[in-house]
């Protein structure tokens, strides 16, 4: 079974630079063993306690698998995941006008 797995820039560190490698897996925790199995370290990243890491968004065929069965997701052969890590922040902007000195 080959699923494709595109790597966020964060991550490729972990994959050689790759932007996607392929794993395989019956669930989305299968194919993070796999993952690990071939890039050391990588899952620990993804992973925490069984669950995915808070600030980590996992897609599979652009569907946030949160909505979904987690990290119990099934998965099949030809599906694509990807990894995105959570960016937090603001403009900086508030709702009046700033003071340009």
């Amino acid at each position: 079974m080959a699923i494709e797995v595109r790597i966020p820039t964060i991550l490729r560190t972990y994959t050689d630079g790759q932007k996607a490698v392929e794993g395989s897996g019956d669930t989305l925790a299968d194919l993070f063993a796999d993952l690990e199995s071939r890039h050391n370290g990588i899952r620990e990243r993804l992973v925490d306690g069984g669950q995915l890491r808070r600030f980590v968004n996992v897609y599979l065929n652009d569907e946030d698998v949160r909505f979904l069965e987690g990290i119990s997701t099934k998965l099949s052969d030809g599906d694509s995941v990807t990894i995105l890590p959570a960016v937090a922040g603001g403009s900086g902007m508030s709702d009046g006008p700033r003071d340009q000195r």
